[in-house]
């Protein structure tokens, strides 16, 4: 009851519910805040901080920004959405918020698509290398099964891609990458497929910002040859993931392609399949399924196979009491 109270309490301006109502279309920093309000930054900090308290909003920081949207869970998310839900469509106040808040997305928008075009070239020089990225997206679900997700983490999301395939069987999502550009370019992508429970974060694959089993679906898709230690990434991947939840991996098989460590700074030349095993042995996890596609045939280029992973974390063994002897 006090939960519920405090949330009502706090939501009971004209500004806060604005605010409500524009974290609902997506998260947003103080700054994009001010300029859709049209109001100074003390005070919508102060408005922030306000519904933070009482739990109808999140915050995470993100370098020298501190980003805010709906809460997902508890009672103050269900009483921000039950808020926004019953606020009339027509409102010419909310109109106009969402009208500057769009004009916001497409200024993020054509910055985002600035970036990818300047690498663009390089992207699709890799890419003409492996089978069509739909395939591999497609053999990943296939992987997962059919069974549904409470919360997907994507460790080295990138664009998000793999976020948006997913997005329609998890309950909850989040995007983990090191890069900030990136992490722009997959904002933008979410925001236009109108995609609501995934949400991208800022973070180091060797330091995940989660407490231990924290979700039970974990994907790591074209990442490991990046890094120098992927043993150490799969350990904290393991680290994160429930009792018998589910970490899939997408990396390239082992290969000759040299100029990949110049060109697109890979670490490795692909990850031979006797690695993969002994890493997540070695992380706790069992390797359930090892998946192969092979690249499209060229004769003039040499191609790169993609392999796919699943191992899964041990369930919880439940350790019987001895009974009693019964006299006889």
């Amino acid at each position: 009851m006090d939960e519920l109270l405090s949330g009502l309490r706090a939501a009971a301006e004209a500004t806060r519910v604005r605010i409500l109502f524009i974290l609902a279309h997506g998260e947003a920093n103080v700054s994009e805040l001010t300029q859709i309000l049209g109001q100074s930054q003390p005070r919508v900090s102060r408005h922030l901080k306000l519904m933070a308290e009482a739990g109808l909003i999140s915050r995470h920081k993100e370098g020298n920004w501190v980003l805010f949207r709906l809460r997902e869970e508890d009672m103050g998310g269900a009483l921000s959405r039950a808020i926004v839900d019953l606020l009339p469509g027509a409102d010419p106040v909310l109109a106009g918020d969402l009208a500057r808040l769009e004009e916001i997305r497409s200024r993020r928008a054509e910055a985002a698509s600035r970036y990818f075009a300047e690498n663009a070239r390089r992207w699709e020089q890799l890419r003409s290398l492996h089978v069509r990225e739909e395939d591999v997206e497609q053999a990943m679900v296939r992987l997962a099964g059919t069974g549904p997700i409470r919360l997907h983490v994507d460790l080295g999301t990138g664009t998000g891609a793999v976020l948006r395939r997913f997005a329609s069987r998890a309950q909850h999502a989040i995007g983990i990458d090191s890069s900030r550009d990136m992490l722009a370019i997959a904002r933008v992508n979410l925001e236009q497929d109108q995609i609501r429970n995934a949400q991208v974060r800022h973070g180091e694959i060797y330091a995940l910002p989660f407490p231990d089993g924290f979700a039970d679906f974990v994907t790591i898709h074209q990442v490991l040859h990046f890094l120098e230690d992927p043993a150490r990434a799969l350990a904290e991947a393991a680290r994160i993931l429930e009792p018998g939840g589910r970490l899939l991996i997408v990396d390239f098989a082992p290969h000759d392609v040299d100029e990949l460590r110049t060109e697109h700074a890979h670490r490795r030349l692909g990850i031979a399949a006797e690695h993969m095993a002994q890493w997540l042995a070695r992380a706790g996890l069992t390797l359930t399924q090892h998946d192969v596609l092979p690249p499209p045939w060229r004769k003039e280029t040499r191609g790169l196979t993609v392999s796919l992973w699943l191992a899964t974390a041990p369930h919880l063994t439940l350790t019987s009491t001895p009974q009693m002897d019964r006299a006889s």
